[in-house]
């Protein structure tokens, strides 16, 4: 081996020949806000996407008139209505309530089944390491989801199991302070904020023109110096990088 090895060893995983991808979000309109320019992109590449969604997201409501359930129900037609919109075509869903996510082997157990499930080559979710993130079910399914990542490629996990194993090549994880890929959305996103908008009981105009406002800004920082426009940033790692590495915060 050489350096050429170990540059390759720092170096984030390659997205650009994804065929098929699993975008883990906490509640049903995560996925878009986090890297919604990424999914349309991909799609329109020819890659299968993959929706799972852990909770139902049924506090996710400012109309106390309305049941939990009513609210889920709400929210999972505008789940797939916004993640058909950016090109995903299969939609599962975990049988958690919003605001129940404790327990992080017990959840990564049943990511993970559906990784090796449905083989998708990269894997995606929330940054459960964001600085100042308080929202205890993007921590827990992030956490969450890099495990299932990490050790869905043993034969006998998780326990029980009668899936085959299956190890996708890449993590990435939306919504981070720490971008090691920029993924180009200038074609994208104006599709990214339609996506959002079908989310009209979690976005009124005014928050969503203040998030567009936020997003170009962000868009044009993480383009720079690049030859395109406007950008959407991941932290793409590789199962290598996600145990007893201690550099992963370089790659």
């Amino acid at each position: 081996m050489d350096s050429s090895t170990l540059y390759s060893l720092m170096a984030p995983p390659d997205l650009t020949d994804c065929r098929r991808i699993l975008c883990i979000q906490p509640h049903p309109d995560d996925n878009e806000v986090g890297m919604g320019g990424t999914i349309a992109a991909l799609a329109e590449k020819g890659c299968e996407v993959h929706y799972l969604t852990v909770t139902n997201g049924d506090l996710g409501s400012g109309d106390g008139l309305l049941s939990h359930a009513e609210i889920a129900r709400v929210r999972s037609q505008e789940l797939e209505a916004a993640g058909r919109s950016l090109g995903a075509t299969v939609f599962h869903q975990l049988p958690h309530g919003d605001g129940t996510l404790e327990h992080i082997p017990a959840l990564a157990a049943e990511i993970a089944e559906i990784i090796r499930t449905i083989q998708p080559d990269t894997v995606f979710c929330p940054d459960p390491w964001l600085p100042y993130e308080a929202h205890y079910d993007h921590i827990v399914t992030g956490r969450a989801a890099a495990q299932a990542f990490l050790s869905s490629g043993l034969p006998l996990y998780p326990r029980g199991t009668r899936t085959q194993p299956w190890q996708p090549k890449a993590i990435g994880f939306y919504l981070t302070a720490e971008p090691n890929t920029v993924i180009d959305i200038t074609r994208f996103f104006d599709r990214k904020f339609a996506a959002m908008a079908l989310h009209s009981s979690q976005f009124s105009e005014d928050t969503l023109a203040l998030y567009s406002l936020y997003f170009k800004k962000k868009g044009l920082e993480l383009a720079e110096g690049k030859d395109f426009e406007l950008g959407e940033g991941l932290k793409v790692l590789s199962p290598l990088h996600l145990h007893c590495f201690v550099d992963a915060g370089q790659v």
